[in-house]
C-alpha cells in the first residue's frame, strides 16, 4: 500500500532534515528546555516555603504550634529557621532525593494515618525517628548550615554549654545526638536515656539554655 505523498515527504524531511530546518529544532529544543527547567526550578522552590509545608492541617495544628513557641521560630537576633531549613538539604542532588522520599508521605494523608491529633501523637515517636537517623546519617547537615563546631567559640558560650558542645566535638557526635525536641517536643513514648533532650525539649521564646 502506498503512503500519501505528503506522508513520505514529512517523513523524508525527519530523516534528513535541512540544516535550517536542523537549527530550527534545535533552537526550539533549547528554549523549552529552558522554560521547562525555569517551570521545574519556580515549582521546587515553592515546595520550599513555609506555607507549604503547613499546608496541612496535620502539620499546622501539631508540630506547628509547638514550633512557634520555640527560638527558632522568634528570638533576639531576628534569625528564623523555617521548616525547610531544617528538614530539606541546601544542595540540589540530596534536595531531590529528599523530596522524592517525602513524596512517599501523600500516600499517608490520603489515608489519614495522622489526620487527627491522637493518631499524630500515635505516631510520633516513628516519625521522629525517622527524622532523627536521617539527621544522623548526614551529620545533622541542615543544623550545620547555622552552627558548627568549627566556628564555636567555646569560651564564649554559657559554661555547660561550652563544655558539652566541646566534648561533643571531641568524641564525634552530632547535633541531633543531644538535641531532639528543641522545635517539636519529645514523643510521649520516647524512652531514650539521653537526659541531655529531655532537658533541652521545647523551651520558650527568650528561654536559654545555662
Amino acid at each position: 500500500m502506498k503512503l500519501p505523498s505528503f506522508i513520505t515527504g514529512l517523513w523524508g524531511w525527519l530523516r534528513r532534515p535541512s540544516g535550517r530546518a536542523l537549527g530550527s529544532l534545535l533552537l526550539v529544543g533549547f528554549v523549552g528546555g529552558i522554560l521547562f527547567w525555569g517551570a521545574f526550578n519556580t515549582g521546587m522552590e515553592m515546595t520550599n516555603q513555609e506555607q507549604f509545608c503547613i499546608g496541612c492541617h496535620e502539620m499546622q495544628v501539631n508540630v506547628y504550634e509547638e514550633y512557634v513557641t520555640t527560638v527558632h521560630y522568634n528570638n533576639r537576633s531576628g534569625v528564623r529557621a523555617t521548616c525547610p531549613d531544617c528538614h530539606v538539604p541546601k544542595d540540589w542532588t540530596h534536595k531531590m532525593v529528599r523530596k522524592i522520599q517525602a513524596s512517599k508521605e501523600l500516600w499517608g494523608k490520603a489515608i489519614g494515618i495522622v489526620d487527627t491529633p491522637k493518631k499524630f501523637s500515635d505516631h510520633r515517636l516513628v516519625m521522629a525517628e525517622r527524622e532523627w537517623a536521617r539527621m544522623r546519617k548526614t551529620d545533622s547537615q541542615e543544623c550545620r548550615n547555622c552552627h558548627n563546631f568549627e566556628y564555636m567559640d567555646f569560651t564564649e558560650q554559657k559554661s555547660v554549654a561550652g563544655r558539652m558542645h566541646a566534648s561533643a566535638s571531641e568524641l564525634g557526635k552530632t547535633c541531633i545526638d543531644c538535641h531532639k525536641g528543641i522545635a517539636h517536643r519529645l514523643p510521649e513514648d520516647y524512652e531514650g536515656n539521653d537526659a541531655i533532650s529531655q532537658a533541652l525539649q521545647v523551651m520558650p521564646q527568650g528561654a536559654s539554655h545555662r
